[in-house]
C-alpha cells in the first residue's frame, strides 16, 4: 500500500451518475473503490478507498483518502442503489400480480362455464 500522509495520493477518477448529477468514485478499472482500513506506522486505522483488485494484486494505482465529503457521496449513492433496486422488485411484483389476476378470471370464467 503506498499511503501517505497526503490527503490524496495517485490519480482519482470520478465518474458523473445520471441521478442528480453526483459524482461517484471509481478506480481506473471503472469499478467501485472498496473501503480500507491502512496499517502503516503513519496512518494506523485512517480508512481510505482502494482498488477493487487489491487482493488478487490486479490493483490500478488508485487511492483516496476517506474525507467526510467522499463519504456522505457514497452513502447518497448507496441508498439511490437501495432504492432502485426496491422499484424493481416493486415492477416484478406487479406484473406478476397481473398475471395472477388473468389466471384468476380464466380459472372463473371455466369454472361458470364447465
Amino acid at each position: 500500500m503506498a499511503a501517505s500522509g497526503s490527503s490524496t495520493c495517485s490519480r482519482t477518477t470520478r465518474r458523473t451518475t445520471s441521478s442528480a448529477n453526483r459524482t461517484t468514485l471509481v478506480c481506473h478499472h471503472g469499478k467501485p473503490p472498496v473501503l480500507r482500513v491502512s496499517g502503516t506506522t503513519e496512518n494506523p486505522g485512517r480508512r481510505f478507498w482502494g482498488c477493487v483488485y487489491y487482493d488478487l494484486g490486479w490493483e490500478c494505482d488508485f487511492f483516496q483518502w476517506v474525507d467526510r465529503r467522499i463519504e456522505e457521496e457514497q452513502v447518497v449513492v448507496a441508498e439511490d442503489q437501495e432504492k432502485a433496486k426496491l422499484r424493481r422488485k416493486v415492477v416484478a411484483l406487479k406484473v406478476k400480480l397481473r398475471a395472477m389476476e388473468r389466471k384468476m378470471k380464466i380459472s372463473w370464467f371455466i369454472g361458470l362455464v364447465g
